[in-house]
């Protein structure tokens, strides 16, 4: 048997991210990961986004995109840190009044964007189509690779004293945990960020979310800034429809990678062809000249997905009466913005001290309520 303070089950960019904040507080960590493709971090977008979906999202995408820019000047190369920045673009004037909503709710919290109107918004980006009504830039977003960070975050924790297991975890509990290999860890805790693979506690509320990407040849200059349009924000809101937005992102190797679509209820990780063609059409109604481009490779991924749309940080209590299990998990698509502040409140909880961001709103045990409501 192995001995830990910590074993942090998952090897995501999450649980990667919290090894090593947990590694650096002096921590001896072992982390799990029995899985080859690392889940929704491989097949995310790498969008480093400030989302305003809820007051409490807000404050954590806040809180995270800034811990990410002081990384910035340290990432690796491979993780491919850009702050190419984020439009939302507004396709009539009723959108135009949410832009200029969403300008005011970031003016009152610090953070910076910039109102464009149809002229500027060409300026900003000439292939989108020329009737859209505007926009709202927010300068500070950024793009990365994520399974190189994630690489990057697990070699930090290990150059720290963490300890690597490649073995799927089949049980986690009271302080014990078994890999298929035969291994036995024991650790005075347990964090499980094991994302759409939650059977380690199956009372966690999490839904798996299907979506789709595409990657495109690369077409070098055509797009300067992650474009997303505002009804993205409706469709991450529904709970049962199936549904497509336009969200487009530039890599560094001139490459474009299109989404996004989001299905509840659908297991199946082949591509549904009549959601990918809905998606693609979407993104060529923004974006006409994507219609003439060649797209090289299409995947899918689930996001983990809670009631609230909030993730889940802290003890599992109300969720478990084991007191060794804390969380890390149902992040949906912000496990990559929300990484590092994940890791700083999960530390700031076991170490019990003050965080810089309010805890509260993201601690499983709310979801106690939530899913007595539900049943109800």
């Amino acid at each position: 048997m192995k001995s830990f303070d910590i074993v942090v089950v998952g090897a995501g960019i999450v649980g990667c991210a919290v090894a090593r904040e947990l590694s650096r507080a002096g921590m001896r960590v072992g982390i799990v990961e029995g899985g080859a493709h690392r889940g929704a971090t491989a097949a995310g977008m790498g969008h480093v986004v400030v989302m305003d979906d809820s007051p409490a999202q807000l404050v954590l995408t806040q809180y995270s995109c800034s811990l990410w820019r002081k990384e910035a000047d340290h990432l690796p190369v491979a993780v491919e840190y850009e702050g190419f920045g984020t439009i939302w673009i507004a396709a009539n004037d009723e959108e135009m009044e949410e832009v200029h909503a969403k300008h005011a709710i970031y003016a009152q919290t610090g953070v910076v964007s910039a109102v464009l109107n149809a002229a500027e918004l060409v300026m900003a980006e000439p292939n989108l189509r020329k009737d859209l009504a505007g926009g709202l830039l927010v300068p500070h977003d950024a793009v990365i690779y994520p399974p190189a960070a994630a690489e990057f975050f697990l070699s930090e924790a290990q150059r720290l004293g963490a300890a690597l297991f490649r073995s799927r975890a089949v049980q986690a509990s009271h302080g014990e945990v078994s890999l298929e290999d035969g291994t036995l860890l024991q650790a005075e805790r347990i964090v499980l960020a094991t994302g759409t693979e939650c059977d380690l506690l199956s009372a966690l509320p999490l839904q798996k979310r299907k979506g789709h990407l595409a990657i495109t040849d690369r077409y070098p200059g055509f797009l300067c800034h992650q474009l997303v349009e505002l009804g993205y924000l409706k469709s991450a809101h529904k709970l049962v429809a199936d549904s497509v937005a336009f969200n487009i992102q530039p890599r560094q190797t001139g490459q474009l990678l299109i989404g996004s679509s989001r299905q509840y209820g659908d297991d199946d990780p082949g591509v549904d062809a009549a959601i990918l063609r809905q998606m693609l059409e979407r993104a060529v109604s923004y974006m006409p000249a994507l219609a003439g481009m060649s797209v090289l490779r299409v995947w899918t991924g689930f996001r983990a997905a809670t009631l609230d749309k909030l993730p889940l940080i802290g003890p599992a209590a109300g969720l478990s009466d084991d007191t060794s299990l804390w969380l890390a998990a149902g992040f949906e698509g912000l496990g990559i913005t929300n990484a590092l502040g994940a890791a700083r409140l999960l530390l700031d909880g076991l170490l019990n001290r003050t965080p810089e961001i309010d805890a509260g709103p993201y601690l499983p045990a709310r979801m106690v309520n939530r899913m007595e409501i539900a049943r109800a």
